[in-house]
């Protein structure tokens, strides 16, 4: 997905951005909206997220060089010059913060074309590959969780579904000697 974003428009650059945040991070749709100029520590590479879910709180994570590349073109390039703090905005005036519905088109219209078969085309279709994709590293569920954000276990259990390989393995194990 991120591969086939290609091209300089200011649609493009802000769209890049945008994605590799859900695509990379995970983020929730409402946490990219969020976000803020301040949220980002340049000098040593941090993000900080602001969770929507639940009781608010804030998580920093390493600002992978290819994401930081993205975000700091957008910001210099392509982001309309104005005192808004938010990070995303509508490309013209009067330059709103995206809506989390605008992001969910953002995803969604780059993401339709390339499998028109999934179930979901929206952020959260990119969270769960972020999922998947951490699982297949061989994170554990706790550590997927807590990258994710989430609270308790149950809520990350709907990403092992996903690994067939890894449950496989599970269920080829000879119980025999447990007994």
């Amino acid at each position: 997905l991120l591969d086939a974003m290609q091209g300089e428009t200011d649609s493009v650059v802000r769209d890049r951005a945008i994605m590799m945040l859900f695509a990379l991070y995970g983020l929730r749709a409402s946490e990219v909206q969020r976000l803020s100029l301040d949220d980002f520590d340049w000098e040593n590479a941090i993000i900080r997220v602001h969770r929507s879910k639940q009781c608010a709180r804030v998580e920093c994570y390493p600002l992978a060089h290819p994401t930081a590349q993205a975000l700091a073109t957008y910001i210099r390039s392509v982001r309309p010059k104005t005192d808004r703090r938010e990070v995303f905005l509508q490309m013209r005036a009067p330059y709103l913060p995206l809506s989390t519905s605008a992001l969910w088109q953002v995803v969604s219209r780059r993401l339709r074309p390339m499998d028109p078969g999934l179930r979901h085309h929206g952020p959260h279709a990119l969270r769960h590959a972020c999922a998947t994709r951490l699982l297949a590293r061989g994170m554990s569920m706790k550590e997927i969780g807590d990258f994710l954000g989430h609270r308790h276990p149950s809520t990350t259990a709907v990403y092992a579904k996903v690994d067939l390989h890894g449950l496989r393995r599970v269920a080829d194990v000879d119980l025999r000697r447990f007994l």
